[in-house]
């Protein structure tokens, strides 16, 4: 089997760690976003994945190719020289993604997380024998989005509705599916949208399936989702693998240790943490609802929650860092300094507190 994925533009929401990695790129629970995707496509048999890209592919070959060997699948990329949509990528990708076995092929949004049910996904697609199958998700508020509506007992899509009024449902597009191969001859080579423009043709034809996604389910593709996922992934893997956790008398709640971080005394860490590779977090320190990822380094006493600091960034002795700050790649923030949602750009030194939320540059 394939997959592509649609890895898409320059990540403006989650900027400045976009500045330094693309998006797919950027460390999530301690690996990139895209290659929790990646094992999980892995685990379910598909042998070759496709990036639908139109920034910097080579920069993420060149990453992903220590993987390939690693985990063993083929990973290319087909690149567009002008922005397609969420359809366009699949056209132009034809060539790659149909080889003739009549399989279906996977396609997943490069910023969704979740428990990847692929082996429940592709049984219920090969059960229902329609052309296409989606995922969808329950959510709290339906008017935010683009609802599905579909029949409770068959799971077959009637039809879709953009940001309704009034309740028609709750269950919204997760940005997976699961598409045979006589989905791309609906698909032209434009800019074209899958959800408004390929889903409601299929849907009319009545060839249009959805499955409910099991557990969890987040877009991270801005900071806020981002941490609102990290809890919601660690809570995942309490219940599934919680060895992976930290446990001792530092941590509370979920807490997720890279085994070459170093962790001083007297620290509290948690809930809803993630410390990456080559982290110091010297003694005294206090860290909740934030990642720390690979190379930084967070000085005694300090204080970080609801937070990012970004590779191999420095937070000073008694510095607070909190409500939604993002520090890029290799910024320090220095001693005693106050950061209330400050978002600082790469390689960058903050003397003085960040005393409401701003951009620095």
């Amino acid at each position: 089997m394939k997959a592509l994925i649609l890895v898409g533009g320059f990540g403006t929401r989650l900027r400045p760690l976009t500045l330094s990695v693309p998006k797919p790129l950027v460390d999530f629970a301690n690996k990139p976003m895209i290659l929790h995707q990646i094992e999980a496509l892995k685990e379910v048999g598909v042998t070759e994945v496709v990036l639908a890209i139109n920034y910097q592919p080579e920069v993420m070959l060149n990453f992903l190719k220590e993987f390939e060997t690693k985990i063993g699948i083929t990973i290319t990329c087909s690149q567009e020289t002008e922005p397609l949509g969420t359809a366009g990528p699949l056209a132009l990708a034809r060539d790659k993604l149909v080889d003739g076995s009549g399989e279906p092929f996977f396609v997943l949004n490069s910023d969704v997380i979740s428990e990847y049910p692929f082996a429940e996904l592709v049984k219920f697609h090969k059960s229902h024998g329609g052309e296409a199958t989606i995922m969808v998700t329950k959510v709290d508020e339906p008017s935010k989005y683009g609802v599905v509506v579909m029949e409770e007992e068959t799971g077959k899509v009637e039809r879709f509705v953009e940001k309704p009024k009034v309740f028609v449902g709750n269950k919204i597009n997760a940005g997976i599916y699961l598409l045979n191969p006589s989905v791309l001859d609906l698909i032209e080579l434009r800019p074209t949208s899958i959800e408004k423009e390929v889903f409601p043709k299929i849907a009319s034809d009545q060839n249009l399936f959805a499955m409910v996604l099991p557990g969890f389910w987040m877009d991270i593709g801005q900071p806020k989702d981002y941490i609102t996922g990290l809890r919601l992934y660690l809570d995942s893997i309490r219940k599934k693998s919680s060895a992976k956790l930290a446990v001792g008398l530092h941590f509370i709640g979920n807490v997720l240790v890279h085994e070459t971080a170093v962790i001083g005394e007297g620290c509290l860490i948690g809930p809803d943490v993630a410390i990456g590779p080559g982290c110091v977090v010297e003694s005294g320190v206090r860290l909740s609802r934030c990642t720390v990822m690979r190379g930084a380094r967070v000085k005694n006493h300090a204080c970080v929650s609801s937070s990012i600091i970004g590779w191999h960034s420095t937070v000073g002795q008694w510095a607070r860092v909190e409500n939604m700050t993002i520090l890029g790649e290799d910024v320090h923030v220095g001693d005693e300094v106050y950061s209330n949602g400050g978002v600082v750009l790469p390689h960058k030194e903050i003397k003085s507190s960040i005393l409401k939320p701003e951009i620095v540059m």
